[in-house]
């Protein structure tokens, strides 16, 4: 006999989508309420129970929302038995933790121009999340949403623009997996750093299918099988390690941008922002692309010398036509607000640099 009643939340197993249980008809078909309040007929055999009213959507590409209202009175219907706990559908895969991170564009052909992003975290296991979800700004995190996400289930957690990309080229999240009312396998808690790479938000191809949505999407694994990404809780000595072996690596097998030290008494940097000198080719890039490249870069020299006080460094710009020194002192102007700047020598490079003092 079936364990569906009135009021279950279920999942279909063989298509996308579910909703709550309205009504039955007949003995074998059931008529599911989704969440855009239409009645969808469907087999009790393809249902599976995953809570009541109050339970998260498994599979549906939309942001949280409010529970339903109680189902109005319908006729009587065969009494069935009701579990004492909602019924998670388990797999054997889904004993290891399996966590993504995934990025949709709002609209796919617009992604060079204005189109902004959802986030979704994407659970493929049979164990319940408590997560938070954090980006770094500035030496320091800002927690972007927290909360808890059940098995085998893909939530929203945000709608951002471009304006924001920069922000979230840090992000991390903090993880606990449990089970409600049922033995399980102990998990570690987790903390996973990721860095993303913002440039592939300007383009198109990056964006892929996969097995989670029906759109492309640019998809972050946080664990696979158990196992994190990146763990931050490492010594302080493997973690300086990792950076010295890292910077090694990507001298080696990345352009890097020119930077001279000057023989004054005051140690200055000079890094040159030209697309040039940045990279070999950019065959394939618009404006906005190399544009995002540059500050890319220039962001990466201010968090590697921001614990360096007192250290000038001079971000060689151009003359150009403005686009990249205007963005530059935006970023200083909100983002480094306690760091000087100002024009560089006139003597040596004319209008076409900004010398940053680190405080």
């Amino acid at each position: 006999m079936s364990n569906i009643k009135v009021g279950d939340r279920v999942r279909f197993l063989n298509s996308t989508g579910g909703g709550t249980v309205r009504s039955f008809k007949g003995k074998d078909v059931v008529m599911v309420e989704d969440e855009d309040g239409f009645d969808v007929p469907a087999y009790i055999r393809e249902c599976v129970v995953v809570g009541d009213d109050n339970a998260q959507v498994h599979s549906s590409r939309r942001s949280p929302i409010a529970a339903p209202e109680p189902a109005k009175p319908v006729a009587a219907q065969p009494k069935v038995q009701q579990p004492e706990t909602p019924v998670i559908q388990e797999t054997r895969e889904g004993e290891q933790l399996n966590v993504y991170l995934a990025y949709l564009p709002l609209e796919p052909k617009n992604i060079m121009q204005n189109s902004g992003f959802e986030t979704w975290l994407v659970n493929d296991s049979n164990y319940y999340l408590m997560f938070n979800y954090m980006n770094r700004e500035n030496n320091s995190w800002t927690s972007r949403h927290h909360g808890i996400i059940e098995p085998n289930t893909q939530i929203f957690l945000e709608e951002f623009d471009k304006s924001e990309l920069n922000a979230l080229e840090r992000v991390c999240f903090q993880l606990i997996a449990y089970k409600e009312n049922k033995p399980y396998a102990l998990k570690n808690a987790i903390s996973v750093e990721l860095r993303l790479d913002t440039v592939k938000f300007y383009k198109q191809h990056c964006f892929m299918s996969n097995e989670f949505f029906d759109e492309n999407a640019l998809v972050y694994p946080v664990v696979r099988r158990d196992i994190p990404e990146r763990e931050l809780l490492i010594s302080a000595t493997d973690l300086q390690e990792a950076m010295q072996q890292k910077a090694r690596e990507d001298r080696r097998n990345t352009p890097q941008p020119v930077v001279k030290h000057k023989n004054n008494a005051v140690n200055i940097l000079e890094v040159d922002l030209h697309i040039n000198e940045l990279l070999d080719d950019t065959a394939g890039l618009s404006n906005a692309d190399m544009l995002q490249y540059q500050m890319q870069k220039f962001h990466e020299v201010l968090e590697q010398y921001a614990g360096q006080k007192g250290q000038k460094i001079v971000f060689i710009h151009g003359k150009g036509n403005g686009v990249l020194r205007k963005e530059i002192e935006k970023e200083l102007k909100t983002k480094y607000k306690k760091y000087d700047f100002q024009d560089a020598s006139f003597r040596e490079y004319g209008f076409g640099a900004t010398l940053v003092t680190i405080k």
